[in-house]
């Protein structure tokens, strides 16, 4: 940002991608999608920036031990991250604790020209000044500034040696309080379990971890803030819906396990064309014949059958998808942009939030519109009692967020010139046009493709490349103002 006059306002850039992979091939994948971390940072400029990781540190942690040092130890001291002058880096790493380890990787960087941001302690109930730079591993438990929580065992019996859980943090930036939410749900087990139902056994599994989150989120043991919620929520397609329409004109032929009699594949045939195999479902394959169905018109036919968070429609908020299915794409550079046979395409990593965040993000679409809060509510922090903002080096005033009525917002139809002179406590913000997002960068035309907020990275193998590996990022950017 040196040298360029930053637009006003605080930019804040939340990203967040399941990194596994990129410690099995440390070599080619991070030192690659690390050069594309930083050029999404360079074309955003973020004033502050949370990024959100998961399965960190790969399936086979304590031999990628040594990787997972290099890569914070990268991010933290390289060039492109210079100016960022703060950091935070909360990693769960006792791998041992099988009651506890998460994989969850959470940063969050400061830039030099973002003053006065507060960080809450959980322990002690109130906002810290963060300063200088700190990384927590380990055993996470202890630390006051974060909450983590590892989903129970009988929340998903399948899999006796999970991962999922969460990692909450609190923070006070540009006088806005929010929660910021790393989460990763489970997985599908099973094809052919999840094709059996409608919606399938995992999906209810999935609302019921997600939900757990949310009411630990809003319960009564702190103040209520807005929130983002943003990871691998490994929402997929609804399968028995996805494979119906797909294999509408074909034949099912069920193949069973001699000594068990246990359904192990499930063929679907057309009817006539010589019995041509349209798709073939396993535990852990879905083999259709023709992918470009996931990538026609950036995969909007199959949004019809992304039902999973419609269950929380009252309590969560996403911006439209306009991007084709970012999972499982192969990480194979000779199978150029295909996706794995193991799963159906979906859409996994996303970025959702609260409503009263939606409210902050979707009022950012025009720099002229003036959202004005009627009192300082639990969503936002600005200033003590009489609308005094802190001066620099000064602490939080009161002990944030305030406590409040629920936050109530009105958008000025026609605002006026100069603000408007109201009982109570006020506050405005004024919300530029949201930045749409990242959905793919391409090494090899050196070209940039933009989304509406969430996409998936893709990168080459080489310089000279024609195929392309797929890491999947969601970005969610867009500023705060106030005056």
């Amino acid at each position: 940002m040196a040298g360029k006059a930053a637009a006003p306002g605080t930019a804040v850039l939340l990203v967040t991608a399941n990194v596994g992979s990129l410690f099995d091939d440390p070599e080619n994948l991070q030192k690659n999608w690390l050069r594309e971390f930083y050029q999404v940072v360079h074309t955003h400029k973020p004033h502050f920036m949370a990024l959100h990781c998961q399965e960190f540190g790969g399936k086979n942690y304590e031999a990628s031990m040594s990787h997972v040092d290099k890569f914070v130890k990268e991010l933290l001291s390289s060039d492109a991250m210079k100016e960022y002058n703060r950091a935070r880096v909360y990693l769960d790493e006792n791998y041992k604790s099988q009651e506890h380890f998460t994989a969850l990787g959470s940063f969050y960087f400061l830039h030099e020209s973002l003053k006065n941001v507060y960080q809450f302690d959980f322990k002690a109930k109130k906002y810290r000044k963060v300063t200088g730079k700190e990384i927590y591993s380990d055993t996470l438990e202890s630390t006051p500034m974060l909450e983590k929580e590892k989903f129970p065992q009988d929340y998903f019996p399948e899999c006796k040696w999970s991962r999922k859980g969460f990692i909450r943090t609190r923070w006070c930036v540009a006088d806005c309080a929010f929660d910021l939410v790393n989460i990763h749900l489970f997985h599908d087990a099973s094809n052919l379990v999840a094709w059996e139902t409608s919606p399938s056994v995992y999906s209810g599994i999935r609302h019921k971890a997600l939900g757990y989150v949310l009411d630990r989120i809003i319960d009564q043991r702190f103040e209520k803030v807005s929130y983002f919620v943003f990871g691998d929520f490994n929402f997929r397609l609804d399968s028995k819906s996805v494979v119906e329409t797909l294999c509408t004109k074909a034949t099912m032929q069920t193949v069973r396990a001699a000594d068990t009699n246990e359904v192990v594949k499930l063929i679907f045939r057309e009817s006539d064309n010589d019995r041509k195999v349209v798709l073939q479902l396993e535990k852990k394959l879905f083999d259709y014949f023709n992918q470009e169905v996931f990538r026609d018109d950036n995969g909007t036919a199959l949004l019809e059958f992304d039902k999973e968070l419609s269950v929380f429609k009252d309590r969560l908020y996403e911006l439209d998808i306009s991007f084709p299915p970012s999972y499982p794409y192969s990480e194979d550079s000779r199978q150029g942009e295909q996706y794995m046979n193991t799963r159906c395409p979906a859409w996994c990593d996303r970025i959702l939030m609260s409503l009263s965040a939606k409210e902050l993000v979707l009022r950012s679409e025009s720099e002229e519109k003036v959202v004005t809060y009627d009192h300082i509510g639990p969503n936002v922090c600005m200033g003590d009692h009489k609308g005094r903002v802190p001066a620099q080096g000064e602490g939080p005033p009161r002990d944030l967020p305030v406590a409040a009525s629920e936050l109530r917002l009105q958008q000025q139809q026609n605002p006026p010139a100069a603000p408007l002179d109201v009982a109570g406590p006020t506050l405005r913000f004024r919300l530029r046009t949201l930045r749409e997002s990242l959905t793919y960068l391409t090494v090899v035309s050196v070209r940039v493709t933009l989304s509406r907020n969430v996409g998936f990275l893709k990168i080459s193998h080489s310089p000279v490349a024609k195929t392309l590996i797929a890491k999947r990022f969601c970005i969610l950017d867009f500023r705060i103002f106030h005056f």
